[in-house]
């Protein structure tokens, strides 16, 4: 029997870890952790994301903060606002959602971000501190923080002798993915559009991490059999099974096909998108305790 990966219930397992770490520190300390989140322009997807950081934070016990900014802001302006949350001592963790307006530099808005206020990860400091096995200092990037830990609810903190392979290179998810993977002393395999008989390196993989942004893209027979995947696409598709116009959300692996062969899989949805939000709080809280002196929780 498969093992479907049940990213909800990781997630509330984080949130609750959250809760407890949170009340702690404002026992402990009076310090209570603070998320401040900038949106600009009137983008649905981004305000649904938004909305359901702001009402989680709040649920954590965090003081929660959005700045809601016209679409028309300058590149000034949103520097300003950073930097002003940069100085805060209220506020432990900054959250620029993405993407920005065309006529922002989105790059260097996340990089004014202070590291240690950087809950996204995306800093290059952040970055560096991943790629040369810092974990106990940085923050790592969100998405492939949860995604790790679903691996490990499989196999464990220790990935010696096995070999991962994570199908997409991007710095947002591809890149800290492989870093986690490595640290975790699986053998890693970064493979991309441009690898060579993609089947084949996937067919390779004890450990099978899909981040291409491609429809139902992994086969069945890219999987060996016994392999854990972990599914990290989210994509809209037409569903005219459901009624004219209607869609549907799918992953990178066409699930059903795959399930017959894999021994654990996340499914799309419920699978790695919780986890995205849960890390986030972690990291908020992780940033709290920093600010504060004391031993940062681990999740």
């Amino acid at each position: 029997m498969t093992t479907v990966i049940d990213g909800k219930q990781v997630a509330a397992s984080v949130i609750d870890a959250v809760k407890t770490a949170t009340a702690a520190l404002e026992k402990e300390t009076g310090v209570k952790t603070g998320l401040a989140v900038v949106i600009v322009g009137d983008d649905p997807a981004s305000h649904t994301y938004v909305g359901a950081k702001g009402r989680m934070a709040k649920e954590c016990g965090f003081t929660s903060i959005q700045h809601t900014l016209p679409a028309e802001t300058t590149q000034d302006e949103l520097a300003k606002l950073v930097q002003s949350l940069n100085e805060d001592a209220a506020i432990h963790g900054i959250l620029v959602q993405l993407p920005l307006p065309k006529h922002l530099n989105a790059d260097a808005i996340i990089q004014s971000i202070r590291p240690d206020k950087d809950v996204d990860g995306l800093h290059v400091v952040n970055a560096g501190k991943l790629a040369t096995g810092d974990l106990a200092t940085g923050l790592i990037s969100c998405t492939p923080a949860g995604a790790m830990l679903l691996v490990r609810r499989i196999h464990g903190e220790d990935l010696s002798g096995l070999n991962a392979v994570v199908i997409g290179r991007s710095n947002l998810f591809g890149k800290p993915m492989a870093q986690l993977l490595l640290n975790a002393n699986a053998t890693v395999t970064t493979a991309h559009s441009r690898t060579k008989d993609l089947p084949a390196v996937a067919r390779s993989a004890d450990i099978l991490v899909a981040a291409v942004g491609r429809p139902e893209m992994v086969k069945a027979d890219w999987v060996k059999p016994g392999a854990t995947v972990i599914d990290v696409g989210i994509n809209r598709i037409a569903a005219p099974e459901r009624g004219e116009g209607k869609s549907r959300l799918v992953g990178d692996v066409a699930f059903a096909e795959a399930a017959e062969v894999a021994a654990a899989i996340t499914p799309v949805p419920g699978g790695v998108g919780p986890m995205t939000i849960a890390m986030l709080m972690a990291n908020t809280v992780i940033a709290a305790h920093r600010a504060a002196g004391k031993p940062a929780p681990r999740f």
